[in-house]
């Protein structure tokens, strides 16, 4: 259900606004290790929430963990209208490689994770 006149649509059971920010590019080179500049990789994800952003999406694999810890350092405690989303179903190997890991133990393992 979307409502165009607010620019807000319920995501699950959460009201959020239309424009997210999507944390992928705040990891390293490819996706993968530390950004060059983890102070500025915080400071953009304080700046978009104090823009109007209120849903981010990030995933364990990208980094992998380093986009997650990146968003608790700069946004925790979280505001309560803040709704953070991740995807689950691949882990990175030691050579930057995607590795798809749908198995129900993997991603069960993901979830509780």
């Amino acid at each position: 259900m979307s409502d165009t006149v607010t620019s807000t649509f319920l995501l699950g059971d959460r009201r959020v606004n239309r424009m997210g920010y999507g944390a992928m590019q705040l990891a390293g080179p490819g996706v993968f290790g530390p950004p060059r500049d983890p102070d500025a990789a915080r400071a953009v994800l304080r700046a978009a929430v104090a823009g109007g952003v209120n849903h981010i999406d990030t995933s364990d694999f990208y980094g992998p963990h380093v986009t997650n810890r990146l968003i608790r350092e700069a946004l925790h405690p979280y505001r309560d209208d803040l709704t953070i989303v991740t995807k689950l179903g691949a882990v990175r190997g030691a050579d930057a490689s995607w590795i798809m890991t749908r198995t129900p133990d993997s991603l069960i393992q993901g979830v509780h994770g």
